[in-house]
């Protein structure tokens, strides 16, 4: 009430713009601390010969590439709507979560080949303490990058994002790995180093059912029933619903869109009808995050007649 807005077009492409460059922000950034976080790791393995600690080199730079896919998804979603694309490129960021879901999956196979391997053909490792130090600095550097990722992720709406950051944090557990295979090596357990890894391949298998399913739902169109639950109540106190109808949402990229009907008093001009159906969607801009636009369809109420004509197309 005190300060000036609006829900224009335009209003609502500047705040789209915003989210993706803070999804690109993201991405750069997470970018810069994993190669930062690769570069101080090679330099133990060039003077330990560590085959684990490059693995988990290697794994923390094919990570950070991961951002390219996410980055042109981002790109691509600032670009306008066409008449063949009308709800716009928002959906290539789904497109993105599913290239770093298979990224995943890959990781989940390299981890569990790579620990049965080692079972099969221990070797030795030298300077374990660096080794140590090294899969520490991993697990520091992708944790950071992993909270981050999902933090803007959740903030502007995006899967793919929130995906990418769950990743990170497989990868955090893989350094760990690292840490607490040299720990066993120490000891004398040659045989901790590939446990360890088996065990950290099924917390990336379990990673990778959560990511998996978080864009799986995004690809079949779902959203989070609470937030059903607030548009019908939304539409409840709005002055003029009768009572509401068809409700769909959808998530194109990192924006909600919806297709709801309405009830409004048959008696009511086209002008006031459509008044009311200005005032719902005004509503429901304010009330439901990330909203960015409701078609809504008003129908006569207590008119059971209304659809007739197209009954026979349902």
């Amino acid at each position: 009430m005190l300060a000036p807005h609006s829900h224009d077009t335009a209003d609502k492409v500047d705040s789209a713009l915003e989210a993706s460059r803070d999804g690109l922000r993201a991405l750069w950034i997470s970018l810069a601390a994993l190669g930062a976080t690769a570069a101080a790791q090679a330099v133990v393995v060039a003077f330990t010969g560590s085959v684990a600690l490059l693995g988990d080199t290697l794994h923390n730079v094919a990570d950070a590439l991961t951002a390219i896919p996410l980055g042109i998804a981002f790109l691509l979603a600032r670009r306008a709507a066409t008449r063949r694309y009308t709800y716009g490129f928002g959906r290539a960021e789904d497109l993105a979560g599913i290239v770093i879901v298979l990224v995943i999956a890959a990781s989940a196979v390299a981890a569990g080949a790579a620990a049965i391997d080692r079972l099969r053909h221990p070797a030795d490792v030298d300077h374990l303490w660096a080794v140590a130090a090294a899969g520490l600095i991993g697990f520091c550097g992708n944790e950071l990058v992993a909270q981050y990722r999902i933090r803007v992720g959740r903030r502007i709406g995006s899967a793919a994002l929130v995906a990418d950051g769950l990743h990170a944090r497989t990868d955090g557990f893989t350094s760990l790995a690292v840490l607490l295979g040299a720990g066993g090596v120490a000891l004398g357990w040659t045989w901790a180093d590939p446990i360890v890894g088996l065990a950290i391949t099924v917390a990336i298998a379990l990673v990778l059912k959560d990511a998996a399913r978080q864009i799986y739902r995004r690809l079949m169109d779902a959203v989070d029933p609470e937030t059903v639950d607030k548009v019908e109540a939304v539409l409840a106190e709005t002055t003029g619903v009768k009572s509401v109808g068809t409700l769909r949402l959808r998530w194109v990229g990192h924006q909600l869109h919806g297709e709801i009907e309405i009830a409004v008093d048959p008696s009511l001009t086209v002008i006031e009808a459509h008044a009311i159906a200005v005032d719902a969607e005004h509503r429901l801009i304010h009330a439901v995050p990330r909203l960015v636009r409701a078609s809504i369809h008003t129908d006569p109420a207590d008119q059971p007649e209304a659809h007739r004509v197209l009954a026979h197309h349902n």
